[in-house]
């Protein structure tokens, strides 16, 4: 797929290498990308990246991702800030929307930009806010630890029932990346109670997702993750609606920073949002 746009600009589908200089981008914005997150996006739907270009120089960039046949979510809105305003963001906007086809679009927009995704037609879902800090790890948690290949079957589904698609081409790469750690809880009778993963990333270790049946759950899984992070700092997403996931990160110290939006351009499946403690990634949802 490849479009012109203005003053030279020529928008086309981008390849994992070329994404690299995204993730630069993205992490100049303070987003701090994971440190292995292209492989598992590009895994999922390797036509759903852009990039714009004039005269070669990749100047643009956006990603829209199809899940499912209903379903896509789109991230990585970025222009180059010396070339802001020259039209290129919603050129490679245009074009990179027609991958989704008539599926129903998500999004985590910034504060800046979402009056512009409202005239495009998304609408607010709920909000989300990044916290960041260094969690105590407290006493081993009773029924957690570390997921193996056995479990990424009980994980998908797991999964599904908390996403608006199932999602298990995405699934079996971000479990096995490199340096991606995932811990699951059990319930005494051996049913899954939630699961959470925690990468490497430019600045603090990433938490996404962390979903969980209970906030006694969510906790020990979190304990996990501290434990994992052995001192530094990490960041998890966690949707405002969730009363009890805002609890549990300002309990264990941790400070908000920034805050997005989570919009759609439509109806979605209904999913466990109780069960959302910490949202996979702000890029692909």
């Amino acid at each position: 797929m490849t479009s012109p746009g203005p003053d030279g600009l020529v928008v086309s589908q981008a390849t994992l290498d070329d994404w690299k200089v995204v993730g630069g981008w993205a992490a100049d914005e303070g987003w701090n990308p994971g440190l292995s997150d292209g492989v598992s996006f590009f895994a999922q739907d390797s036509g759903g990246f852009f990039l714009g270009r004039v005269d070669g120089e990749p100047v643009s960039a956006i990603s829209v991702v199809n899940y499912s046949a209903d379903y896509a979510f789109l991230g990585f809105y970025l222009v180059r800030p010396d070339l802001r305003g020259n039209g290129y963001g919603l050129a490679t906007w245009e074009t990179a929307l027609a991958h989704a086809g008539g599926r129903t679009v998500g999004l985590d927009g910034v504060v800046a930009q979402q009056d512009n995704y409202r005239k495009s037609g998304f609408e607010l879902a709920y909000r989300t806010a990044r916290f960041t800090g260094v969690a105590p790890a407290g006493e081993e948690p009773a029924g957690v630890r570390a997921a193996g290949a056995a479990d990424h079957e009980a994980i998908t589904a797991y999964d599904s029932a908390c996403y608006p698609a199932d999602r298990p081409v995405f699934l079996g790469s971000w479990l096995t990346a490199p340096r991606h750690r995932t811990f699951v809880r059990h319930t005494d009778d051996g049913r899954l109670s939630g699961y959470a993963v925690i990468r490497p990333a430019r600045d603090s270790l990433r938490v996404g997702p962390l979903f969980a049946d209970t906030a006694d759950d969510a906790r020990a899984l979190f304990s996990a993750l501290a434990a994992e992070a052995d001192g530094r700092a990490l960041s998890v997403d966690v949707p405002q609606a969730n009363s009890a996931a805002v609890a549990l990160v300002e309990k264990l110290g941790l400070s908000p920073s920034f805050e997005t939006a989570r919009m759609y351009t439509g109806p979605v499946r209904e999913f466990a949002g109780d069960r959302v403690y910490g949202v996979t990634s702000l890029e692909l949802g």
